[in-house]
Parts: structure tokens; sequence; C-alpha cells
């Protein structure tokens, strides 16, 4: 029997580092989600006799301008508001047509004046069941002359490109992207359409957590950049459809191979040299932090702070009883259903599935009958990063935009998956990911949109608290 003294020890080092991965999610939460949970102003919802107009009023590199004042007029309203803490304005409509909006110059923070003063006023056309939107940048007066970026939000009836609007104005921390689906349009039932939005998302979701949780599986590690994976897939189908004209199937293809490729770089130049060496699971988390950090500045430098829309045109929606769904969100969950079963298979029939439950289990015990353990955690890799990249297409096709943060941005809804379904469980995994998407959709019937993804973080505090092995986890003796 091991002496008391070391016992002990070893309980503290355990307790000690779940408690600074606890810390660690924690900080990473609140850089994530605090951003946009300050938001105040009430969200217009468009329907068929209803038009929504959004304005958001950024200094950037500053934030948000809260107390501006700006007119609407048009066809049937005549309204005078003023930008809320988060820099914005929401005003319902009841009639199409052209709407004037008007910045009155005077009420800009100190200091700054319109990027664009010769775009005030300026006219927007609405629609009704649609949303409207347009962002207005204040500038020192050295900056100004630029054009000011116009988008349109999402078509509830027609699935719309919504990633145009939805978290365009990065530096503001404005709302999060949010995907057609979630829109009750005319027809539809809202709770329905929410929980189908909900079961979406969790599918997608479960293909981008899978593989974050068989390298925890296979190696005990947390990896923190798996975020970046997932935003690698989604700007490598943006280049590939945008820049460089493939067809959408082929983009697909060829960012989940760069996925592959980046996870076996990361395990044979980083990870596999610090496994060698004898360097603690605690360091190498820490690593992954500063690769995830790398990786995001390389996205900013590369591809800019503003939305990256894989496709352009407009999925058309299919009315399916009180829902509606669009073709290509179909299409998404199909190739992620097939893929999840395919993993699902190789996991349970194949040799290299045993091999990896087997390395899993026991990783001394695998290698002392003969299974080469370095290999099977180099194809884990390989496996991880691709489908954390086809999940990242997947799922920015979803939300109709990429952006440089995609990843880092769904990495606490992934953490909270694998926390929730049970750490190193795949199919717990896959059950967390489903639970967390119901999770997010619904609580927009209670929560302000820019808040749905804070649920996630309560989810996960609560596991840790009540059952920490999750759903699907064993629970372990320490000591």
């Amino acid at each position: 029997m091991r002496p008391v003294a070391c016992r002990d020890r070893s309980v503290a080092v355990r307790r000690g580092g779940a408690g600074l991965l606890l810390v660690l999610l924690t900080a990473l939460s609140t850089i994530l989600v605090g951003g946009s949970a300050h938001a105040a102003t009430t969200p217009c919802s468009p329907d068929d006799a209803t038009a929504c107009l959004n304005v958001t009023v950024t200094v950037p590199g500053t934030g948000p301008a809260a107390g501006v004042a700006l007119s609407v007029e048009g066809a049937d309203a005549a309204v005078d508001v003023v930008t809320d803490a988060a820099g914005k304005i929401s005003v319902p409509l009841t009639a199409a047509g052209d709407y004037t909006v008007t910045v009155d110059e005077t009420t800009l923070p100190a200091g700054t004046v319109l990027k664009d003063p010769s775009a005030n006023p300026v006219v927007v056309a609405v629609v009704l069941g649609r949303s409207a939107g347009r962002i207005v940048q204040a500038v020192p007066p050295d900056q100004a002359g630029a054009a000011v970026e116009e988008t349109e939000e999402a078509d509830p009836t027609t699935g719309a490109d919504a990633g145009s609007t939805a978290g365009a104005d990065t530096e503001a921390g404005a709302e999060a992207e949010a995907s057609a689906e979630a829109s009750a349009g005319p027809g539809t039932n809202r709770y329905a359409q929410l929980v189908l939005a909900g079961t979406v998302f969790g599918v997608l979701l479960a293909l981008a957590a899978l593989g974050a949780n068989l390298i925890y599986g296979t190696t005990g590690l947390s990896n923190f950049s798996h975020g970046e994976l997932v935003t690698l897939g989604g700007m490598t189908a943006f280049m590939a459809v945008q820049w460089w004209d493939l067809p959408l199937w082929l983009a697909i293809v060829v960012s989940t191979a760069a996925g592959g490729l980046m996870g076996w770089l990361l395990n044979r130049v980083v990870f596999g040299p610090l496994r060698r060496r004898g360097v603690g699971i605690t360091q190498q988390m820490i690593v992954t932090i500063g690769l995830s950090l790398a990786m995001l500045s390389g996205f900013l430098f590369v591809f800019g702070a503003r939305p990256a829309p894989i496709v352009s045109g407009i999925s058309q929606r299919m009315q399916i009883g009180p829902v509606q769904i669009s073709g290509q969100s179909l299409v998404s969950v199909g190739i992620a259903l097939v893929v999840l079963a395919a993993v699902a298979f190789v996991l349970a029939r194949t040799r290299l599935g045993r091999a990896t439950r087997a390395v899993s289990d026991n990783p001394a015990l695998a290698a002392a009958t003969g299974i080469k353990v370095e290999s099977v955690i180099s194809r884990v890799w390989i496996v991880s990063a691709a489908l954390a990249s086809l999940g990242g297409v997947l799922l920015a096709l979803y939300l109709n935009t990429t952006r440089f943060n995609f990843g880092s941005t769904l990495l606490l809804l992934m953490f909270a998956a694998i926390t929730l379904g049970g750490l190193g469980s795949p199919l717990g995994a896959v059950l967390g990911a489903l639970v967390i998407g119901l999770v997010v959709e619904l609580s927009t019937l209670v929560l302000p949109s820019d808040m749905r993804y804070a649920s996630a973080l309560v989810i996960l505090i609560l596991v840790l608290l009540l059952r920490p092995q999750g759903i699907l986890g064993r629970a372990e003796r320490i000591g």
C-alpha cells in the first residue's frame, strides 16, 4: 500500500489540476460570452406582418457607442431612438418601404465623427418578414472618409444569409451568429422550430466535439486549440469557394483533408515530442492555449475581422409540418449523421477502433499486448482534427458565416458537451452536444439571443458540481 502522505499528495495534485481546468474554462467563457452579455435592447422578431430595422453604432478599437440619437422616418413611422449600452437600436416596422435613418452627429462620442459623413442620412429598404441592418462607425476625424458597412440580416422565410449581420461588428462585441433555422416564419410553431434548430445545431456541434473527446480519451489532454481546428475548416472552405471557385462539395473535402493534415502536424511536431520527453498533461494543456492564441492571431491577420460566409446564395426553406428547414441544413445534418455513424462503426467493429479503446482504457497494458500506442494516438489526432474541420464547415453553413474567432466562440459549447456527456466517451460527447444544442436554442425563449451561449457555462458548472463524470462517464476513485 502507498504511504498516506503520497496518497494525499496525489489527491491534492489531481484536485489542483481539476481546479485549474475549471478556472481556465471560466476565464475563457468570460472573455467569449461577456462581451455580448451587456446588450439591453429588446430584440425585434420579424414575422409576416412585421419588419425589423437594427442599427449598431460602434467606435472601432474602443467598443459600442451608447447614447447616440437616431431618427427613423418612412412609410408608417417617424421614430426617435437612442442606442443602448451595446450601441444598438431595434425598431419594429409594420409597413414595407424605404426608411431614412439619420444619425445626430452631435451625440457621437467625444472626439469622433462619422466614418462616412456622406452616408448620413441613409435610405434602408425594409421588407416585411425580414430584418434590415446597418453598422455605423464613429472614428477620429483623421480616419473619416471610408465607406460605412451596410448589411442585411437573415430572411426567416427564405433562409437568406444571416452571417452578413450576425456578429459583423467584432470590435463592439456585437450579437453572435444565429441560424435562420431558429426563426419562426409564417406557418411555423415557434417552440417546434426552436427544438428543430437545437437538434440540428446539436448534431453539428457533436461532430466538432467528438474529436476533442477522442484526444482526451487516448491522451488525457484537454485541447484548447480544438476551436481553431474548427475555424480552420470554415476558413479553408471559404477560401476554396470564394477565392479558388471550387464547388462546395469539393471545398468540404479539401477542408476536411486540411484539418487532418494539421492534426498530423500538431502531433508529429508538438505533442508527440512532448509526450516522449515526459511533459505532464497540465503543461501540454498550457501549450494548447498558446497554440490557440497563435492560430487565432494568424486567422485575424490573414482574413481580418469581418464575417466570411462560405456561400452567398439563398438556401430556400421547406415547410415540414409545423417547422421550416433549409435544404442546406438538411444536407449538413445528413453528412454529419453519416460521419458520426461511420466513426461509431470504426470504434466498435474495426481493429483500429478496438486498439483505440484499449489505449483509452490503459495505455501501458495496451502497449504490453503489442499495440503501437504512438501510432494509434497519431491516427486519433488526424481523425480528430479532420472531424473538427468538417464540423467547422457544416456549422459555418448552418450559421451562414464564419470568421477568425468562429471556433473559439464554440469552444465553450464543445467543452460543455464533452463534460456533460462524459470525458473520454464518444457517445457521451454526441449526447452532450444534443443537450447543449437544445438548451442553447430554447434558452432564447427567456434570455436575449446575445446570451444564448452563456447557458452552456451554467450547464458546465452544474455538471462539474453535481456529476463530474458526466452522463456516460465512469466515476473514478482517487487515492
